[in-house]
Formats: C-alpha cells, sequence, structure tokens
C-alpha cells in the first residue's frame, strides 16, 4: 500500500467523503478561533478516545500522521524561541527570548497542531478520491467540470514517484547524474515540470473528446448518499468542537485573537 492509497477499512471508510471533510472542518475552524492549550487540549483527549475505534493499524497510523508529530514540535520550540514576550523572562540572549507567556503560548500552538491535523489526516487517509469527487458534485453540486479535472489532476500525482524514478535512472545512464546535487535536482526537477504539462495537456484533450466538459447535465455511475451515519459523524465533530470551546471557556483561557 502506497501513501496515496485510501485505507479501506475500519468505521471511517464507510462514512461518506463528504461528512469526513466536513467533520474535519467543523473541529479545525473552531480550534482555530482561540490560541490556547485547553480547547486545543480537550479536543486532543476527545480524538484519541475515538481513534481506538477507528481500526486503522499503528503501522500505517503512524506512516501517515508521521509529518504531524514532526511539524507541532518544531512550531511549538520556534514558538518557545521567538514568540511574542509576556510575563517572567527566563532566557534572554540575542534574537532568543523564553518567557512564561511564549512558553504558553508554544505549548498551546503544539496542541492545536496536533488537533487539527490528525483528525485531519486520519479522515482524509480513508477517502478515496472518485468517492470525493462523485459527493462534491452530487452533495455539495460543485461544478462537475471542476470536479472531473481536479480529479483527473490528483490521480496523476501517483505518477510523480516513478516518473522521478525513471528520469534518474535515465541520467545516471546518459552520465549526467554525477554532477552537483543542487544542479541535478534542478534539471531532474524541470525535465519533470515539462513531462507533466505535457501529459496534462494530452489528458485534457482526451477528457474533452470524450464529452467531460459538456454543458449539458451528466449522470453519475455511482450514486453519492448521506446516510445516518454521516450525520451523526457531523454531530460527533460538532460535540467535540463545542466541549474544547465549553470547557476553554469555562476556566477562562479562551483566547480569541481578533477578539
Amino acid at each position: 500500500m502506497t501513501l496515496l492509497q485510501p485505507v479501506r477499512q475500519g468505521p471511517l471508510a464507510t462514512l461518506n467523503p463528504v461528512a469526513s471533510v466536513g467533520a474535519a472542518v467543523i473541529v479545525s475552524v473552531v480550534l482555530l478561533l482561540s490560541i490556547d492549550p485547553v480547547s486545543a487540549g480537550v479536543a486532543l483527549v476527545l480524538e484519541g478516545l475515538l481513534l481506538c475505534f477507528a481500526a486503522i493499524p499503528p503501522r500505517i497510523l503512524l506512516a501517515r500522521t508521521a509529518p504531524v508529530w514532526a511539524a507541532a514540535p518544531l512550531a511549538g520550540v520556534t514558538t518557545a524561541l521567538y514568540g511574542q514576550t509576556s510575563g517572567t523572562v527566563f532566557v534572554q540572549w540575542w534574537a532568543v527570548e523564553i518567557s512564561s507567556g511564549s512558553l504558553e503560548l508554544a505549548l498551546a500552538t503544539t496542541l492545536r497542531i496536533l488537533a487539527v491535523g490528525l483528525p485531519a489526516v486520519l479522515l482524509f487517509i480513508t477517502i478515496d478520491p472518485t468517492d470525493l469527487a462523485d459527493g462534491l458534485a452530487q452533495l455539495v453540486r460543485l461544478p462537475a467540470r471542476f470536479v472531473l479535472g481536479a480529479l483527473a489532476g490528483f490521480r496523476l500525482v501517483g505518477l510523480f514517484v516513478d516518473d522521478w524514478r525513471a528520469l534518474t535512472l535515465a541520467r545516471r545512464a546518459r552520465g549526467v547524474a554525477e554532477s552537483g546535487a543542487a544542479r541535478r535536482m534542478a534539471g531532474q526537477a524541470f525535465a519533470l515540470f515539462v513531462l507533466s504539462i505535457r501529459r496534462g495537456t494530452k489528458l485534457a484533450t482526451a477528457m474533452e473528446a470524450r464529452g467531460f466538459g459538456s454543458p449539458v447535465r451528466r449522470t453519475w455511475a455511482r450514486p453519492s448518499r448521506f446516510r445516518r451515519r454521516d450525520w451523526a459523524a457531523l454531530g460527533v465533530a460538532c460535540a467535540i468542537a463545542a466541549t474544547a470551546a465549553g470547557v476553554a471557556i469555562a476556566v477562562g483561557s479562551w483566547n480569541a485573537p481578533l477578539g
């Protein structure tokens, strides 16, 4: 299983992709309204409890969420060193200034990245791109031409790795892959860019010839339906967001940046 292939097991995989995207958006929007560790921490704990029922293999789970686990502490450290100074100052050296306020902001930033990033990744790894395109066009009523074009483009992303490997082998066979790393990467990236444009042009012409850009009302081979389990998923997302915001407001830690 590659990193681009969806995980087709567990209860999350049975949800309509529109419901999965909607649930991730609901939690993310509420957490982005405030920079405080309480709301993000409560949401992260509740999401962790739900993760126990996701039935996603640990190996796949760690591989898919690794960027989030790496980005969160890095953002926290950067915020602690260079964030807004307030309260007691512990360390002050050149541009680095660590205070109680910057440490609290760093903790809130780390927890918020985890609380927003982890559920988004967990929901999106169970989504099949074709099912998502069906839902966006049939339920959300997005323009079919835009949806199908985006789906076709996403399907080509998986070919980038194969193209990059083929270009590397071809340049090595011609003896032009032994130069400087920066120069080699730049030349190979430009070659991949040109190859992608050519393939995209051919695909667009083929789709136009097959009537994908027709202005008439189109039919769909697979109907997309919003079921009770999908409404339940949105309800759970609303409950998590409301609980996180309510606890933060109750303890007085809610800190809206624009408030």
